[in-house]
């Protein structure tokens, strides 16, 4: 796709930490969910995603929450958000909210991650003790150094999710504008307030895996939030609806584990 940073998913995101406006080639002409360019397929579509096949630290994971570690040092996800110019874009395999311009950060930890984007799968990459859900955002930040931290939230069926709610209408156009033509698109939200999409730190599972797309880069700190939210049938149809045909299912199958530890934080036991 030949766009700014602002229509790329976590693949482009990870490409080009380095800069916030570049070109990349069409999602198509990448990966896809399926087929010959599917997932299993990632690793040698391009000298580049390697890791996809041969990396040890990858993502997505089943958390199996009796297995988890509870770690009493960790802290809880403090966010600073505020209202800024942004666009939702459709780039053929995810829908994505994308800030142009300084936004907030999350606090992991001592480190500043600056919001870059927020995109959905659906159904969900990661699992809970096997549980397949409904949907997953991805809260994608970035620090100075370069490094990757993603707040993940769960979604199964129920009411409609509040925060899609907040863009309905333009989610129902971005379909509308794309269905059934396999092109990209984007539409202007103006200033726009991410209020909401973390609504609660008080449980958490931290890991250190990868980008759940090419080029699968590693030592991405991920944080999947405890709390399992809803979605409504209607709602996760929006966010397939603009999305190329062969990438209406954007998840990748779990990936092995190899021995990482999975923490636990749970305000509970502070």
């Amino acid at each position: 796709m030949a766009a700014p940073l602002g229509l790329f998913s976590v693949f482009a995101f990870a490409l080009l930490l380095a800069t916030a406006s570049a070109s990349y080639p069409y999602a198509r002409e990448v990966f896809s969910y399926s087929g010959a360019k599917g997932p299993s397929h990632w690793g040698h579509l391009s000298s580049n995603y390697s890791a996809c096949s041969n990396g040890k630290i990858q993502s997505p994971i089943n958390v199996v929450k009796n297995q988890t570690v509870l770690n009493k040092g960790l802290t809880p996800l403090t966010q600073d958000y505020h209202p800024a110019n942004a666009t939702l874009g459709n780039n053929g395999v995810t829908v994505a909210i994308n800030f142009e311009e300084e936004v907030g950060a999350l606090m992991v930890g001592n480190k500043k991650y600056s919001l870059k984007q927020i995109h959905w799968h659906t159904p969900s990459e990661h699992y809970l003790d096997g549980v397949h859900h409904a949907a997953e955002m991805h809260v994608l930040h970035k620090a100075n150094d370069g490094s990757i931290a993603v707040a993940a939230v769960l979604y199964h069926y129920g009411k409609p999710d509040p925060f899609l709610q907040k863009i309905n209408k333009r989610l129902v156009q971005l379909g509308q504008e794309t269905s059934g033509l396999d092109k990209e698109s984007r539409i202007a939200l103006g200033l726009f307030t991410p209020k909401g999409i973390i609504r609660s730190t008080s449980k958490y599972y931290r890991y250190i895996g990868s980008t759940t797309t090419p080029p699968c880069i590693e030592k991405v700190v991920w944080n999947i939030l405890g709390e399992v939210r809803t979605i409504s049938k209607e709602q996760v149809q929006a966010l397939r609806a603009p999305l190329y045909s062969d990438c209406k299912s954007n998840c990748r199958p779990v990936q092995p584990l190899n021995g990482r530890k999975i923490e636990l934080y749970d305000n509970l036991s502070h």
